[in-house]
């Protein structure tokens, strides 16, 4: 796989992160995994892995008026994220679809 078409995390926000270290052990553990995944994926099977679901969100811009999306975690959640170059980064954790679009 070329270099470019790797995805890089970024999960460095603070309302993810809090969200994350809020979380059970049992949880934890598949958001850990959810992300080791995305991290081997290139961004082309980021957009078309049907377990990830990835979705524009259409009530909201990020930090720079970026276009946002969610993507499916685990049964349980879903992180809201946005791409910037080769970056996924996250912006907060979801425990169900409805609230990453409020």
């Amino acid at each position: 796989m070329p270099e470019s078409d790797k995805v890089l995390l970024d999960i460095n926000a603070p309302t993810f992160q809090d969200g994350l270290l809020r979380l059970q052990k049992e949880d934890a553990l598949r958001v850990l995994g959810t992300l080791r995944k995305i991290k081997q994926l290139t961004w082309i099977a980021v957009y078309k892995d049907k377990g990830l679901h990835w979705e524009m969100v259409q009530s909201k811009k990020g930090p720079l008026g970026e276009r946002l999306y969610t993507i499916r975690i685990s049964d349980g959640f879903r992180a809201l994220v946005y791409r910037q170059g080769n970056f996924l980064r996250f912006l907060s954790l979801h425990p169900d679809h409805d609230s990453a679009y409020r």
